[in-house]
């Protein structure tokens, strides 16, 4: 790992010069379609491929004039004048079943995972890497608006659109000497990025089909921290145990690097107090905000994600502009911070307002954890006391769902009506019997309220289902990182008298 992690960057930076032509193999996943913006706004000259499937990643490429193929041939990749400089696939393709991946290595093209690129390009920049099992999409999102709002010459690269505050796009573009990034713990891809800085928003058990227990995966986000310089900066969320038992390793290891806690039950400037919602917001104040602060996302999980990219936001400030005083912070920097974060209106797929039909609430959330699933649940019970909440649920992985069975059967108490549906299988496992959507169904059935508990299997039994529950007053929430938003897009077109379909978020 550390010799391909010092030899992309130079590889990357190589061929990737004003006027060279990069190929993304996946280009309308989340991520990719949003490095490919970077590039193209280096001057690079960008194509790529993908499925026919439609993404809301497709009309970000097609307003920025990206063309790309809706499939998969060796012929994409052409030689001579055209024959691309570089390489970037997605990590759901391999070079043993992609043909234009394999055509590529055949050439002799350079050729990099996302990952890899990603780690590359931040190599050139003063980096951060957003990190954790939770919270790290909506957290990154957060500090591109944040870093906007307070003029810092940023690059951000999310894991999801940031909404409609600063455009429905995954990546921002403010300058050129910050960048910050989602960055994925799965199967270390973390370790390819070159960070300054991490925030690391926590740590527990996932992924299980690579890390089969929490020690293995709380060891990778250690790895991630060893990575910082001396002097390197490392924000981490004082009331999540694994994110705080990360810090405690480093610490002991006597690791030159500055440790800046944030949460509930943290000291010092981003300790969060006076928690409340109040008139449609969550109200807090931050030590280092004491007037207070608010943003129209419900839950307490909100609260930490905005301390997060606070912390982050003041360290960046102060290093910009510290020859002012009061560490970088003055009067038009603070009120733009504060009428920006009220302002947010949430990433793409977390907590995501669909619209009102009927007086039914539609609602779409990403989570896929039952830590983040029960945190979502309370939050939304707490912003909206007076509304029936109705949960649709997918699981995602067999693997994931065996390991988490008991947790996922008890995040839902909050929900007062709770649909649950098949698994939504991943390309990484194979199903080898034992665990189904019925087995959740079932132990959930067996919890206290279990009455309220339903099974669909597929999204039309849902559609039926839903149709004959829903009333004026509800809020309809579909979670999970599986297919179920279609359910929710349906019920909505449904009540709302239209009908039609919705672009996909792509991982």
């Amino acid at each position: 790992m550390d010799s391909e992690r010092e030899v992309a960057p130079g590889l990357f930076w190589n061929v990737i010069k004003q006027g060279a032509k990069a190929y993304f193999v996946g280009i309308k996943g989340t991520g990719m379609c949003a490095l490919s913006e970077l590039l193209h706004n280096r001057g690079i000259t960008v194509s790529g491929s993908d499925s026919e499937e439609v993404f809301y990643t497709d009309a970000i490429l097609k307003e920025l004039l990206i063309p790309f193929h809706e499939s998969f041939e060796a012929s994409h990749i052409e030689q001579g004048d055209k024959r691309p400089d570089l390489v970037v696939y997605s990590a759901a393709y391999s070079c043993e079943g992609n043909p234009e991946i394999a055509e590529a290595v055949r050439q002799g093209i350079p050729v990099l995972k996302f990952s890899e690129a990603v780690g590359a390009y931040s190599a050139r920049f003063d980096s951060t890497g957003i990190a954790g099992v939770h919270g790290k999409t909506t957290t990154t999102a957060l500090a591109g608006t944040l870093l906007q709002a307070v003029g810092l010459p940023a690059q951000i690269l999310a894991g999801s659109a940031f909404g409609s505050a600063v455009g429905e796009r995954s990546t921002l573009s403010l300058g050129d000497k910050y960048f910050v990034a989602e960055t994925c713990e799965y199967r270390r891809n973390f370790l390819s990025f070159h960070p300054q800085r991490i925030v690391l928003t926590s740590v527990e058990s996932d992924h299980q089909d690579y890390y089969p227990t929490y020690e293995d995966i709380r060891e990778a986000f250690v790895e991630y921290g060893r990575l910082l310089p001396p002097g390197g900066g490392f924000i981490y969320c004082a009331d999540d145990p694994g994110a705080s038992e990360v810090a405690m390793i480093l610490r002991k290891e006597k690791r030159e690097i500055n440790f800046v806690p944030y949460g509930f039950n943290a000291p010092g400037d981003f300790g969060i107090e006076d928690c409340k919602v109040s008139d449609g917001r969550l109200v807090f104040r931050l030590r280092l905000f004491p007037a207070g602060l608010a943003v129209r996302i419900p839950g307490r999980h909100t609260a930490l994600n905005a301390a997060a990219a606070i912390a982050l936001c003041s360290l960046l400030v102060k290093k910009e502009f510290d020859g002012e005083g009061n560490d970088g912070w003055n009067k038009e920097r603070r009120e733009g911070l504060i009428k920006a974060l009220e302002g947010f209106g949430g990433a793409k797929r977390r907590s995501e307002i669909l619209g009102e039909a009927a007086g039914i609430l539609f609602m779409d959330d990403y989570g896929h954890h039952p830590t983040a699933i029960k945190a979502t649940l309370k939050g939304l019970k707490e912003f909206y006391p007076e509304r029936r909440l109705v949960l649709s649920f997918m699981s995602h992985t067999y693997t994931r769902t065996a390991m988490l069975l008991d947790g996922f059967a008890s995040s839902f108490e909050n929900a007062d009506i709770v649909i649950l549906h098949k698994i939504y299988p991943s390309a990484r496992e194979v199903y080898r019997g034992g665990i189904t959507g019925r087995t959740l169904f079932e132990r959930t059935a067996e919890k206290p309220g279990g009455g309220r508990v339903f099974y669909a299997e597929e999204i039309e039994d849902g559609f039926e289902l839903m149709k004959g529950m829903l009333k004026s007053g509800d809020l309809f929430i579909t979670m999970g990182a599986g297919d179920n938003w279609k359910l929710g897009k349906k019920l909505y077109d449904y009540y709302a008298g239209t009908s039609g379909g919705g672009p996909q978020l792509r991982a």
